[in-house]
């Protein structure tokens, strides 16, 4: 009888602080909001830019009298403009399914796997992050132009395939995984390469969706290495190449249709991946 008398009470209790906790939050409520506007606001005033029609004033001198899509529509008929796309969805693309692959492998080894001077190859690994690119570039760039890699895809694809980020990321993940399951899989005869297929890859599905992510958008906002090597169209990404229009005196409607065009996949691959991303940092938190 005390606990069905006392349990209503100790309901109505939770249910009238609730009201008081949500009312003490709503400063930090309110300082989210401000700061989510203020981030949108340069992504806005891009999206405005870009429709406004060329030669007449727009933000931040005022606001545009109308709204055209024919900016949009000439960027992309723009010569090149098409070619550098479908280059960037290359060079993005295959980095990410390659680099995926062989940083699983390698987290999956560094993590599990014991062998003499593992842990000074991690280190060793991981101490190429303090080293900048820009002072490996010049020695990068004359080793793949002697191979005849310049203005290739392999010579721009495999330099940046070598991710001491990547690898980390999936070790210190596969580190939280029990061993119980690969001694149960080593148990029933698995050999290496199933023990990676059956059980690596599908735990590790949410850090994959993550890390995909971030390396699809490394590579498709990289701007120096295929600076560097790219000298023609052919192998000519969407940064470059919106580089080159920027250098012909283009208008500025033009440039903001241009980098608008150019941020649509990014924010696809986000959409599309969401979920993932979510599921990745709940179990984060729950390890």
């Amino acid at each position: 009888m005390t606990m069905t008398a006392t349990r209503p009470a100790a309901v109505r209790d939770r249910q009238a602080t609730r009201p008081r906790r949500h009312g003490r939050r709503w400063p930090l409520y309110t300082l989210l909001a401000v700061m989510s506007l203020l981030t949108l606001g340069p992504f806005a005033a891009m999206i405005v830019v870009a429709l406004s029609p060329r030669g007449e004033p727009t933000v931040p001198a005022q606001w545009p009298g109308s709204l055209t899509l024919d900016n949009v529509v000439q960027v992309l008929r723009a010569s090149g403009f098409a070619e550098w796309t479908l280059n960037s969805l290359i060079y993005s693309g295959v980095s990410v399914v390659i680099i995926l692959l062989t940083a699983s492998m390698a987290g999956y080894a560094f993590a599990k796997k014991r062998f003499p001077g593992r842990d000074t190859m991690l280190w060793t690994f991981l101490a190429t992050m303090m080293v900048p690119f820009q002072a490996t570039l010049i020695p990068l760039y004359v080793l793949v132009s002697d191979l005849d890699g310049a203005d290739t895809f392999w010579g721009l694809i495999v330099p940046t395939l070598a991710n001491s980020q990547a690898v980390f990321l999936m070790r210190q993940f596969i580190l939280g995984l029990p061993d119980e399951l690969f001694d149960a899989a080593k148990v029933d005869g698995a050999s290496e390469l199933r023990v990676y297929w059956t059980i690596v890859v599908p735990l590790t599905k949410p850090i994959l969706a993550t890390l995909g992510v971030f390396v699809f958008l490394w590579h498709w906002n990289d701007f120096l290495w295929p600076l560097v090597i790219s000298q023609s169209d052919a192998t000519r990404t969407l940064t470059v190449g919106l580089t080159v229009l920027k250098t012909e005196e283009m208008q500025w409607s033009l440039l903001m249709s241009s980098a608008a065009v150019s941020a649509v996949p990014c924010l696809v691959v986000f959409f599309l991946l969401q979920r993932y991303l979510v599921n990745s940092i709940a179990m984060t938190g729950l390890k």
